[in-house]
């Protein structure tokens, strides 16, 4: 067996959270150095926008993680899909401006993603949101953490009254207000918007359908340990690193409350 391949075989999630959360650092001080700036700005097939700071990012991740890691697989918002990925047992899956919008806008709430999957499901993961210096970061089994303080869902159980945050046409949505949810900030990262509820500051986070593996893996961990859960509206949770990134619309909240929120936002979010 290969040495490099061998040596990836005796990594630990431990080990990689260390190395995500450094390189999230780094690549949050790169894009600083870009914010702010008049930037070359384009727009993917999608109409989504991109810009020369999530290039120099995403380059940048690709190097210092591959290059620690060279048996692991790549999948990034912002690289051209290889497939070879698919063969790979861990992948990193990265996201190098999660919210790019807020960054040009001059947002506060834009996020560095970054995760470590393995046969499908993140082990390690780290959303660093350098404006607001919070990191945030998980490791299976180990909990999740916000600047390295323990963190955990909400203990609402009941929807009236429970806080809210996703897309305009969901918080604003008249059925969703009349059923008792309370709509807080839009948050264009939707990373940031599921590791708030991981924090606890707010009860429950949605997304219209087709978010992608790179804005979740890491986000969905930080859920998963903070207590809570990231799911679709039938309930199953999200598997990574298939053929197909995009998943349907989904829910984030705490394991008592998840329920009830995909029994009245269902059909909303279908």
């Amino acid at each position: 067996m290969p040495e490099a391949e061998l040596d990836n075989r005796e990594r630990t999630p431990e080990s990689d959270l260390d190395l995500l959360e450094a390189a999230a650092r780094q690549g949050g001080e790169l894009a600083l150095s870009y914010f702010g700036q008049g930037l070359e700005t384009w727009f993917k097939g999608n109409k989504s926008p991109v810009s020369e700071a999530d290039i120099a990012v995403d380059r940048f991740l690709a190097d210092r993680l591959l290059s620690a890691r060279p048996g692991y697989g790549w999948l990034s918002e912002e690289t051209a899909d290889d497939r070879a990925r698919l063969n790979c047992r861990r992948v990193f899956i990265v996201d190098p401006i999660d919210g790019t919008r807020a960054f040009l806008s001059g947002g506060d709430e834009w996020t560095i993603s970054v995760a470590v999957v393995e046969d499908g499901r993140p082990v390690a993961g780290a959303v660093f949101c350098p404006i607001r210096e919070e990191m945030f970061t998980a490791c299976a089994g180990g909990g999740a953490f916000r600047n390295g303080q323990p963190i955990s869902v909400s203990n609402r159980l009941e929807v009236p009254g429970a806080t809210l945050t996703g897309p305009h046409s969901i918080v604003s949505n008249t059925d969703v207000l009349a059923a008792g949810f309370q709509k807080t900030e839009i948050l264009r990262s939707l990373a940031y918007r599921l590791v708030v509820v991981a924090d606890g500051r707010i009860d429950v986070g949605t997304a219209r359908g087709d978010p992608s593996d790179w804005d979740l893996a890491a986000a969905d961990l930080v859920v998963q340990e903070a207590g809570g859960a990231l799911t679709d509206v039938d309930g199953r949770v999200l598997t990574y690193n298939r053929a197909r990134t995009g998943h349907p619309a989904l829910i984030a909240a705490s394991s008592g409350l998840i329920g009830p929120v995909r029994a009245v936002l269902g059909d909303i979010l279908r």
